[in-house]
């Protein structure tokens, strides 16, 4: 494993992951987060310092982890380079978000605007890191 490629590519995720959600959430697709029934947290805390820290240092362990799950499966991933990367994406989305979202509205009163919304933000998200890992994480040939 190459620490150095694990590392940079997470930090690389976590920003372009801030820069998503700003994007996604926070933006093109806030109205999302109005439809009834809301089961949001009171914004003032969402937006306080100790939480807006707790949430990018959690955001920037999980990216720091997706790398390095990426590291350990790289072998098992089919193809090379960027396609290598977007496979991982999609069995991450598979395996994560899909399965873990789409039972959602079943166990809780959300709007299934919202869970299928998450469900497309996740796949583009987790192809895009994966494409981001994919690119700076190749292991160099060994020597026999």
């Amino acid at each position: 494993m190459n620490t150095k490629k694990i590392i940079l590519s997470g930090i690389i995720i976590w920003i372009v992951g801030i820069a998503l959600m700003w994007l996604t959430c926070g933006w093109l697709f806030n109205w999302v987060y109005t439809l009834e029934p809301t089961i949001w947290q009171d914004l003032s805390f969402m937006m306080s310092t100790s939480s807006l820290v707790i949430t990018n240092a959690l955001g920037l362990l999980i990216a720091v982890i997706f790398a390095a799950v990426y590291a350990f499966v790289y072998k098992g991933l089919p193809y090379e380079g960027v396609k290598k990367g977007l496979t991982y994406g999609l069995v991450i989305w598979l395996v994560g978000a899909f399965s873990g979202l789409i039972a959602m509205p079943f166990f809780m009163t959300i709007n299934w605007t919202v869970v299928i919304y998450w469900i497309i933000q996740a796949l583009v998200a987790n192809l895009i890191y994966g494409a981001i890992v994919g690119a700076i994480y190749k292991e160099g040939k060994r020597k026999k």
